[in-house]
Parts: C-alpha cells; sequence; structure tokens
C-alpha cells in the first residue's frame, strides 16, 4: 500500500533543474521531496546528455590531437583508437556525477522517491513503479526536462536510427554516420565520432548551421569543420529514413537517396509534459507543449510552478539551474531572479563556440545601433602557442552608452572566455569596462580585452 507523506515542497524530476532547486530549498529550511523515475539521479544532462557526450569529445579530441603531436617536437608510435576503453572512461565519469547528486541529497536532507509522478489535485503528487507513495504539499515544482524531438517520415528504432540516446554508447564506430540537424547536439556527436574515423554528413533544413547563433561566428565554425571532415547540405529538409538489413537509407529534397550505417537524429527536443496529470492539476500546455508561468515560475494554478525545458526559453541545463533557485527562493523570501540576457550558450566542439546576449542579427532586426570589436585568435600569442589559431571573440556594445548587449565567441575554450563577459552582463558593464580591466598575460582571455579594446577603435596587438 502506498505511503501517504506531507512536505512543503516536491520537486518532480531530478535534472539539473530539479535537483539544484530541492538542494536550494533545502539549504532554505523547507522539507523537500524529489520525485525521479530513474534510478540514477540527474536527469538527461548527468546520464544521457551533458556530460557523457563531454567526457566523449574530451578523450575523443585527445585521440585527435595524439595524430598531430609531431608538430610540438612529439614523437609517438601507432595510434590505436579503444573504444571500450573510451566509454568505460564515460561511463566512469557519469556514474561519479550522479552519485554526487544522491550524497548531495542526504547532505541536505531532501526526500528522494523513485517512480513515476502524476498529479492527483493540486497538492497531491502520485508516485508509482518505485517507491510507491502519495505526497501532499503546499508547493510542487515540475522539472520534468526535455527528450528528444521526432521527424515526420523518420522512425527511431534505436539501432540504426539512432537519438543523442544511443549516439553516446555505439558498438563500433560508424563507417558512415548522417546525422540529421546541425544544432548543438548534432555537432557535438558529429564531431566525437568524425574524431575516431566515421565518415559524418550532416543534413540541415536551414540555411546556416546552428540556427539562432551569430552568423558570422557560425560560418567561421563551419569552415573550421568542413576542414576536420565533416560534410554538410543545407536547406536540405528530409523527408524520410528508413532501417536496412546493414544500415540505413535517408532521402531529402533535392538529394538522392543517402545511404550510410548509422543516423543521428538531432532535431532538437521537446518538452517532456506526458503522463504527468496535469489535467487533474488544472494545468494546460501552450501550442508548442510547454507550461505556461508568469513571475516566480507560477502557473495559472496556486502553488504549482514550472522551471527549465517545460517552459519557455532555451534549453539549457544552466538555464534551468537559475530557474530552480530563483524559483524556490521566491517561494522563501519573496524575492528570486535570473538575467536572462546574461545566461551564455556553448557547444563544445573544436572550435568551441560560445555566446551570450544579442547577435548581430538581433540587434539589427531591432534597430539597435551598435558598435562591434573583434580579435582573432591567430593575433594572440597563448593561442599560437596552443597551435590553436582558428577563431574570433566579437563584442557587441551599444553605440550611445557603449553598454555590452552582447558577446560571440568561436575557438579553442571559447566557453572559458565567455563566462568573463556573462558576468559583465550581469552587472551592466561597458566595453570599456571590460578594455580597462587588466588581463594576464600570456592568455587567451587577452582575445576578450583586445575584442573590447577594438569595440572603441584601439586594438593595440592588430
Amino acid at each position: 500500500m502506498a505511503t501517504s507523506n506531507e512536505h512543503d515542497l516536491v520537486v518532480i524530476g531530478a535534472g539539473p533543474g530539479g535537483y539544484v532547486a530541492a538542494i536550494r530549498a533545502a539549504q532554505l529550511g523547507l522539507d523537500v521531496a524529489c520525485v525521479e523515475k530513474e534510478a540514477s539521479l540527474g536527469g538527461t544532462c548527468l546520464r544521457v546528455g551533458c556530460i557523457p557526450s563531454k567526457a566523449l569529445l574530451e578523450a575523443s579530441e585527445r585521440y585527435a590531437e595524439a595524430g598531430d603531436l609531431a608538430r610540438f617536437g612529439v614523437k609517438v608510435g601507432d595510434l590505436e583508437l579503444d573504444l571500450a576503453a573510451m566509454m568505460a572512461h564515460k561511463d566512469k565519469v557519469v556514474a561519479a556525477n550522479t552519485k554526487g547528486v544522491e550524497l548531495l541529497f542526504k547532505k541536505n536532507g531532501v526526500h528522494r522517491y523513485r517512480g513515476l509522478a502524476r498529479f492527483d489535485g493540486p497538492g497531491t503528487v502520485v508516485v508509482k513503479g518505485g517507491d510507491d507513495a502519495v505526497l501532499h504539499a503546499r508547493h510542487v515544482l515540475i522539472a520534468t526536462g526535455s527528450a528528444p524531438a521526432s521527424l515526420p517520415g523518420v522512425e527511431v528504432d534505436g539501432e540504426r536510427i539512432t537519438t543523442s540516446d544511443q549516439a553516446i554508447a555505439y558498438p563500433e564506430v560508424p563507417g558512415h554516420l548522417v546525422v540529421i540537424g546541425a544544432g548543438v547536439i548534432g555537432l557535438e556527436l558529429g564531431s566525437v565520432w568524425a574524431r575516431l574515423g566515421a565518415r559524418v554528413t550532416v543534413l540541415e533544413y536551414m540555411p546556416e548551421i546552428l540556427p539562432g547563433i551569430d552568423v558570422e561566428t557560425a560560418r567561421i565554425a563551419q569552415r573550421a569543420f568542413k576542414k576536420q571532415g565533416l560534410a554538410f547540405h543545407l536547406g536540405a529538409r528530409v523527408t524520410a529514413a528508413r532501417a536496412t538489413a546493414d544500415g540505413a537509407v535517408i532521402e531529402a529534397e533535392g538529394l538522392e537517396p543517402i545511404a550510410c550505417d548509422r543516423v543521428l537524429v538531432a532535431v532538437g527536443r521537446k518538452p517532456y509534459t506526458a503522463d504527468l496529470g496535469l489535467d487533474a492539476a488544472g494545468l494546460e500546455l501552450d501550442e508548442r507543449g510547454r507550461i505556461p508561468v508568469g513571475g516566480g515560475y507560477r502557473t495559472r494554478v496556486e502553488g504549482i510552478y514550472a522551471i527549465g525545458d517545460v517552459i519557455a526559453g532555451p534549453m539549457l541545463a544552466h538555464k534551468a539551474e537559475e530557474e530552480g533557485i530563483a524559483c524556490v527562493e521566491g517561494i522563501v523570501t519573496g524575492y528570486g531572479h535570473v538575467t536572462y540576457e546574461a545566461i551564455p550558450n556553448v557547444v563544445y566542439t573544436e572550435p568551441e563556440i560560445a555566446a551570450v546576449g544579442k547577435s548581430e542579427e538581433e540587434l539589427k532586426e531591432a534597430g539597435v545601433a551598435y558598435r562591434k570589436g573583434v580579435f582573432p585568435y591567430a593575433a594572440n600569442g597563448r593561442a599560437r602557442a596552443l597551435g590553436k589559431t582558428t577563431g574570433q571573440v566579437k563584442l557587441l556594445a551599444d553605440e550611445k552608452t557603449d553598454r555590452l548587449l552582447g558577446a560571440h565567441a568561436v575557438g579553442t575554450r571559447a566557453g572559458d572566455l565567455i563566462a568573463e563577459l556573462a558576468v559583465a552582463i550581469e552587472f551592466g558593464a561597458s566595453a570599456e569596462d571590460v578594455a580597462r580591466s587588466p588581463h594576464a598575460h600570456p592568455t587567451l582571455a587577452e582575445i576578450v580585452k583586445e575584442a573590447a579594446l577594438a569595440a572603441g577603435g584601439r586594438a593595440i596587438h592588430i
């Protein structure tokens, strides 16, 4: 028989948004329960998304670089890939992160329930399929994340036609991998398998890769990916994909059928809101399957909140984390805030692509006058020493006030460089503020300083 338990807050979902919200709420003194259907905590990000993909990106990049060490005066013998060992490394990294969340729950006194959560009224959550229980709470936070989106005419079988869930664990390197979608997931996992020896073809419906990213930055990245062997077909509308006896065949408008060994469907993600009993809670979804929220991440039903991938906005783990903290702080203290303009976006390919704030296209569309400062990696001493001279940093500042409006970087460790600019936007800094701040020499961070100087027409090293 299901037990009945009372809590101050029930969080549905233990991904980055959910588990962070649960921990912060417990720190603030609430009695917190978190319901997660999977055995491991951490959600898609820790189990089959961000963390395993980054482990593979790092491992595959080291493999690729090992074949190019001679230019640094380092001679190595025959290079050999041990894919099983690489996958074991990935699994070890994942296990360490998921177990870390378990320890944090115990440390902070968060009650964990395993099973499927379903509303049975606004303040009642029924857990089944594990720790059967009926939970009652004044506050319920929905943080169930997202699932891979589907594509009409393409039936995923998990073997030949796959999503990212399977692409992080292929048992062998595909001879030819076709990636449908040139977004973050498609480019990251496409890069992994290209480095390990696969021929990779990327099909993208839009006219540019990384739709929504600053176009100039995306084009620089695409040229680098082409040099790495990735082939692109842009403006390609995929109409069908079917498994065959020894692979798969993809059909796209304007192209001959493409035969390959495996297909990765990476056309985005959709909010995971099915089977939650939202009707019983009095909730409705918008036209894109998301949960509408207002201030404080409140839904239309008193006491129910939603964050992360199930609400509007970019589907980013760190966005969900910030929203989770702001939500529970708002519940307890009456105040919680997220500066959405300061949320960065990073693609962990090589070169990395990173952005925060507005793109040039967005500023032009809005009619905002701006100044641009650009500085190339090729003019930076540390980049030359690393042998990583592809890329640039671009800063966009308001023409009248000099306030930083956006920053876009493509190049090695761009994801680290963008953090400084996210902080600058959070604090309302100007390009002049960044330019006047000392940056250690020799570092890649000097590229940021020089780009800020360039916004004022006074870059030193170019």
